[in-house]
This record gives structure tokens, C-alpha cells and sequence, in this order.
């Protein structure tokens, strides 16, 4: 590899890539990831009218562990194959929530809280961009 992060493969399988078998790790990541991000939210709990902490963890958690995940692949010169489906796309995809995050932001915003949507928003973007790039060091330093 390059060095530079590839194509998604999860989303454009290589010739001779089974599909059925890639689909599968998706789905055993996503039925891990789901529950993990649904029982992570009920530990830290969350109200409606204050920062949501739960999702914000999870999110942050989340691109540290990609930005690990995709660093060490890389390192490794190879795309991650059915190990990249089933932990990226799978198991992370899942346990982070882009929907969850932006049905918040409308929910605060509705009710009146546009500082803490601002907060939010803003915590939530430079927290994730920070989080995977620390992940991508640690990956590849422990590549």
C-alpha cells in the first residue's frame, strides 16, 4: 500500500471477493457494536435538556478505535478484508451513531437549548477528528 487510506473495500469488494462472506462480518460486527452502544448509553445515561454525553462518548470512542483499526491495517499492506468489514464497518459502524448525534442536535435546538446544540456540535466534530488521529498514531505504533 501507499500509505494513504484506500477505497472503502467493504464498498467496492476486490475481484474474486466473496460478497456473501463480507456481509456476513458486517452483520456478526453490527449484532456486537449495536447492543455494545445501547448498553454504553444506558450506563451513562442522558436528559433531554443537557449535553448528550452518552452518544458524544460513544462517537469519540469509536474513532479512536477506527483510527486504530485503519492505521494498523494499513501498516500491515493490506485492506483488512472480511477483519475490516467486521470491525469497521461492522462492529463500529454500528456502535457509533451519526443519526443519533444529529436527532440530538434537533432535539436541543427544538427546545431551545441552541448553546448546548452549538456545544455539541462543535465538542462532538473536533473530539472525533482528535480521536482518530490519535487513533491512527497508536495504530501505527503498535504496527
Amino acid at each position: 500500500m501507499s500509505g494513504q487510506e484506500p477505497i472503502d473495500p467493504d464498498l467496492v469488494p476486490a475481484p474474486g471477493r466473496h460478497r456473501a462472506g463480507v456481509l456476513a462480518a458486517i452483520a456478526l460486527g453490527g449484532a456486537v457494536g449495536a447492543p455494545a452502544r445501547y448498553g454504553l448509553t444506558q450506563l451513562i445515561g442522558t436528559r433531554a435538556d443537557t449535553f448528550p454525553w452518552a452518544t458524544f462518548w460513544v462517537n469519540v470512542s469509536g474513532s479512536l478505535a477506527l483510527g486504530v483499526l485503519v492505521a494498523w491495517l494499513i501498516a500491515h499492506g493490506r485492506d483488512g478484508g472480511r477483519l475490516r468489514a467486521l470491525l469497521g464497518t461492522g462492529l463500529l459502524g454500528a456502535y457509533t451513531t451519526y443519526s443519533t448525534f444529529a436527532v440530538e442536535v434537533d432535539r436541543l435546538l427544538q427546545h431551545g437549548h441552541a448553546a448546548v446544540a452549538s456545544a455539541y456540535v462543535v465538542g462532538s466534530v473536533g473530539a472525533g477528528l482528535a480521536a482518530v488521529a490519535a487513533g491512527l498514531r497508536v495504530g501505527r505504533r503498535l504496527a
